[in-house]
């Protein structure tokens, strides 16, 4: 006999799910296109620790889908009272229903449904975000592609204290999957902002402090370029680089040497050598 579709009520307005017919369940499937993501404005992230960061951040889930034993010990009544709190509808699935849910890599046994945030874009004179002491500084990523160097440079700048990341023309989507889950949970810390092309030029423009970028055609050392606060940090696309418009609005264009053969380096690598060089003076042990 095949699985009943109807949700079995649980307490405290819980509600077991045995099929994937379950209108919650195909919603949260279908959120792994970004055509799903951007209508409805949700994503998927996965993982206790992920969760528990996001909750640390001041977030609240819209659902919460829970394995078998995904809410035994301390962790798992913490995230459910969490939920609970939120109002949010809360899922306990079997085992098939989440082998079709979490990732096929590593999958975790608890996942959360959230609202994207997005920022506003940084006024040129930016003030440090939050409590922060350090000075401000925004990293612009130009036409990024890759969802795992994206995801990893938002778990950069959440280590490195910086403010926050703008979006730049056409670039992959940070609430995929594959984003998220390489941000390690700084996807709930990192403000997250998005322009054109066009809209990028004009903050860059306007900006009162150093405008830096990373460029083939560099003359300064990125080690010895002296960064003066706020900085704007504009990191190229993987392939290309810099586009010519904007790396002319880049009042420092900088490069990192290298002894090998190669003359560039993966991306997130590039930023994070980048941001830890012009947040040196601020980081000590």
């Amino acid at each position: 006999m095949p699985p009943d579709p109807r949700p079995i009520p649980l307490t405290s307005g819980r509600r077991a799910i045995t099929s994937l017919q379950n209108d919650s369940v195909k919603l949260i499937r279908s959120l792994e296109m970004r055509k799903v993501r951007r209508e409805t404005g949700l994503f998927v992230a996965e993982g206790a620790s992920v969760l528990l960061t996001a909750r640390d951040n001041g977030w609240s889930p819209r659902m919460l889908v829970s394995g078998p034993g995904a809410d035994e010990g301390s962790t798992g009544v913490a995230l459910q009272r969490w939920a609970e709190t939120a109002g949010a509808e809360r899922l306990d699935v079997s085992a098939a229903v989440l082998e079709k849910l979490a990732a096929k890599d590593n999958p975790q046994s608890v996942l959360g449904v959230f609202e994207q945030r997005w920022s506003s874009l940084p006024e040129p004179a930016a003030e440090p975000v939050g409590s922060s002491p350090m000075p401000p500084l925004w990293v612009v990523l130009e036409e990024i592609r890759d969802p795992g160097n994206l995801g990893t440079i938002m778990r950069t700048v959440d280590a490195a204290g910086a403010s926050g990341i703008v979006l730049a023309g056409n670039t992959c989507d940070p609430f995929s999957r594959e984003a998220v889950r390489a941000s390690m949970g700084s996807v709930f810390a990192v403000p997250l902002a998005r322009t054109d092309r066009a809209g990028l030029i004009a903050l860059a423009s306007g900006w009162t402090g150093d405008v830096a970028g990373t460029h083939l055609a560099g003359k300064i050392d990125y080690r010895g370029a002296g960064y003066r606060a706020p900085v704007l940090l504009i990191m190229g696309n993987e392939g290309a680089g810099l586009s010519e418009d904007v790396a002319a609005v880049c009042g420092k264009l900088v490069r990192i040497p290298m002894a090998g053969r190669l003359d560039s380096l993966n991306l997130a690598v590039a930023t994070a050598l980048m941001l830890f060089e012009i947040r040196r003076p601020q980081l000590s042990l």
